[in-house]
């Protein structure tokens, strides 16, 4: 039926480019932003997932950053450690060339003295970011130190915060507050000969002039020093070389364990964000090709709309 009051063509061409309208939003807000769902009313339970998913990402991005300053302090601690093997390693064989009858045991000392001093420099000076692990000036003693290394959701969505430890008391080289906590500063207790017997004495390498003094004399040179005193030496400093390998040997674990966990918390950011994208993020070629397709269809209304008009000015005219 034509009508001459209700152009009932016109209504509903109008009406599909309403719809086409609507889907064109729709489809170019997608486009746009890049998701499929972007908020909670596209679809309540993938933005849940992806939201709580996307907070847990930016935890792990702060973990890794933690990571970052653990593996540095690490490295830093471990490059001394390192250098004092070395300069124990030099002392020595310093105590071993005293040995030999007829050395100037003087001029060795004052190359001990050098020495010393390297050991004291090496560990002030390795610290990072306020904080050394080698040298501890404070009436606390040295304890653990502990590295942020992952965050965790359970299947309950309790969290917690996983560490990495690191006992400082291992790695201390000189303690000014307490010579016994430090492994340069503090006493050696070693069996050397004393004559056709034995006797246990002790022996420490650096006098830091701590507030609590080491047990035992300092390992330095003499001319009048007997044999027996300086092989005591030669074991207490490898005493102290064996622990400072030790202690070595533990930070290079340890330094090793950061760099697969950020290794790993790098990988886990990565398909979480792969895994997020598959929930929310729209397809784009889908989303383009959709969208060309409404643009014609809203060309193809258009068209529908003017020709409807058009048909109702004709019967109108009739009326004239």
């Amino acid at each position: 039926m034509t009508s001459i009051m209700t152009n009932t063509a016109a209504m509903a061409a109008l009406q599909t480019l309403r719809t086409i309208d609507w889907n064109m939003e729709e489809t170019q807000a997608r486009v746009s932003s890049g998701y499929r769902v972007a908020t909670a009313a596209d679809n309540a339970a993938y933005w849940s997932i992806a939201t709580t998913m996307r907070s847990d990402n930016s935890a792990l991005s702060t973990v890794q950053d933690a990571l970052g300053l653990g593996a540095a302090k690490t490295d830093t601690a471990y490059t001394g450690l390192e250098a004092a093997v070395e300069v124990v390693t030099e002392i020595k064989s310093k105590l071993v060339a005293a040995r030999e009858p007829g050395v100037d045991k003087e001029k060795i000392n004052k190359e001990l003295s050098e020495l010393k001093n390297q050991l004291a420099a090496i560990a002030e000076s390795a610290s990072f970011s306020g904080e050394n692990w080698l040298y501890n000036e404070s009436t606390t003693a040295p304890g653990v130190k502990e590295i942020v290394a992952s965050f965790n959701r359970a299947s309950d969505g309790a969290v917690s915060v996983t560490t990495l430890a690191f006992d400082t008391a291992e790695s201390v080289l000189i303690d000014t507050q307490d010579a016994n906590n430090g492994v340069l500063t503090m006493g050696f207790e070693v069996t050397q000969p004393a004559g056709a017997t034995t006797a246990v004495a002790t022996y420490f390498l650096n006098d830091v002039s701590s507030s609590t003094a080491a047990t035992g004399p300092e390992v330095e040179l003499t001319t009048t020093m007997s044999d027996d005193d300086l092989d005591g030496m030669i074991s207490a400093v490898d005493a102290m070389l064996q622990q400072l390998t030790d202690s070595a040997s533990t930070l290079g674990a340890i330094t090793s364990r950061i760099e697969m966990q950020d290794e790993f918390v790098s990988t886990l950011m990565d398909v979480i964000d792969k895994g997020v994208g598959r929930l929310v993020d729209a397809d784009m070629n889908e989303e383009s090709t959709k969208l060309k397709a409404l643009q014609t269809q809203q060309q193809l209304g258009i068209q529908a709309l003017s020709i409807a008009n058009t048909n109702a000015e004709n019967i109108l005219t009739l009326f004239k």
